[in-house]
């Protein structure tokens, strides 16, 4: 379709992002041979700034898609609509992607129903075509085309987990918390604050995610980190910037809340 711009789906300005390891290597590699990617890791480790950072480098537009339980096929790929003049077909982002070769991320893939998942299987093979089956239209993916997903392994459960057949049609990356002192920069970078304010947060994080398994379901994410700086930032005590964006998101534990609140307590 001609008359969609692509342009408004570049990412204009320099994501800020922090390689951790030879992942912007690996991507490219797998972006130039159209190789779907699977990125894997826990929530708010930077898996979502990492594709935004790729496509700005690549050139390439971007479109992503917070997916859910509730998304459908046709949320995905299209469906008619009905207007003044009677039924108009319109184009889910994952079509407007194939259309003009952009990469797709869809985000939280899991959380989408496996039936939904499915529809993207004949385009991560060979074939590279998407079946508008309530259109009668068979759309062949732009050559720049690549579809990207993540999740967080740390939610998997037998209800909720990529199939076998969908899983190895990508190349994964694993993606983690920083190590200590490159989180302590993006943090302060994020928040602007200084680095002492940011090392402190980061080593609340690190006994947070000693707890997983332990009492909580995920640590504090980097995500979280530079919320409570962006708090201390605008004024807030950092005690009081730590309960609001660290302790109280994270768990609803009376004995859980105390323990990270001890944790605080011992860095401010």
């Amino acid at each position: 379709m001609s008359d969609i711009d692509a342009n408004q789906y570049l990412i204009k300005e320099e994501p800020y992002y922090r390689p951790v390891s030879d992942e912007v290597d690996k991507y490219e590699a797998a972006y130039n041979a159209r190789m779907p990617v699977m990125l894997k890791g826990p929530t708010g480790c930077g898996k979502s700034r990492f594709v935004e950072y790729m496509a700005w480098k690549l050139q390439k537009p971007l479109i992503t898609v917070a997916c859910n339980e509730d998304m459908t096929a046709s949320d995905l790929v299209g469906r008619f609509l009905l207007d003044i003049n009677g039924t108009k077909w319109q184009d889910g982002p994952l079509t407007v992607a194939a259309r003009i070769g952009a990469i797709c991320y869809l985000d939280e893939v899991v959380e989408a129903r496996q039936d939904t998942t499915v529809v993207i299987h004949p385009l991560t093979d060979h074939r590279r075509v998407l079946p508008l089956e309530k259109k009668g239209e068979l759309v062949q993916a732009h050559p720049d085309f690549q579809i990207v997903i993540s999740y967080n392994p740390g939610y998997q459960s037998l209800m909720k987990d990529l199939k076998q057949s969908t899983k190895q049609r990508f190349g994964g990356l694993n993606f983690d918390y920083p190590e200590a002192e490159i989180e302590t920069d993006i943090v302060a970078h994020e928040a602007g604050i200084d680095r002492e304010v940011a090392d402190k947060l980061v080593q609340i994080a690190h006994r947070s995610r000693n707890l997983k398994g332990h009492g909580l379901d995920e640590g504090m994410s980097t995500r979280l980190l530079v919320y409570a700086a962006q708090l201390v930032s605008g004024g807030i005590d950092p005690k009081a910037a730590c309960e609001m964006a660290l302790v109280t998101p994270l768990t609803d534990d009376p004995d859980m809340r105390d323990t990270l609140g001890a944790a605080v307590n011992t860095y401010f």
